[in-house]
C-alpha cells in the first residue's frame, strides 16, 4: 500500500469526524471524489425515483471527473478532506 493510499484511507476517516457537518454539496463532492478513487468511472444503474438520497450520489458520481486516475481522485480527495477537516474542525 502506497502512501498516497495511507493518506487517502486515513482523510477518509477523519473527514467522518468533523465536528460541524459539511453541506450537501461537499458531501457529494466528496462522495464522487472518494467512488472515483475506488471504484473508477461510474459503472451501475441510476437509481429509482423515490431513492433520493442514492440518485444525489449516483449523479456525485457521474459528474466527478470521469476517466480521472485513481491516484488523482485520491489527491483531489484528499486536498477537499483537508479543507473540510480545517472549515469544521474535528
Amino acid at each position: 500500500m502506497g502512501q498516497t493510499t495511507a493518506e487517502f484511507e486515513q482523510y477518509a476517516e477523519n473527514v467522518k469526524k468533523v465536528k460541524t457537518r459539511p453541506t450537501d454539496q461537499e458531501l457529494l463532492d466528496l462522495y464522487g471524489l472518494y467512488k472515483q478513487a475506488i471504484v473508477g468511472d461510474i459503472n451501475t444503474d441510476k437509481p429509482g425515483i423515490t431513492d433520493l438520497k442514492g440518485k444525489a450520489k449516483w449523479e456525485s458520481s457521474l459528474f466527478s471527473p470521469t476517466g480521472m486516475s485513481n491516484d488523482d481522485a485520491m489527491n483531489a480527495y484528499i486536498s477537499l478532506a483537508k479543507e473540510a477537516i480545517e472549515k469544521y474542525g474535528m
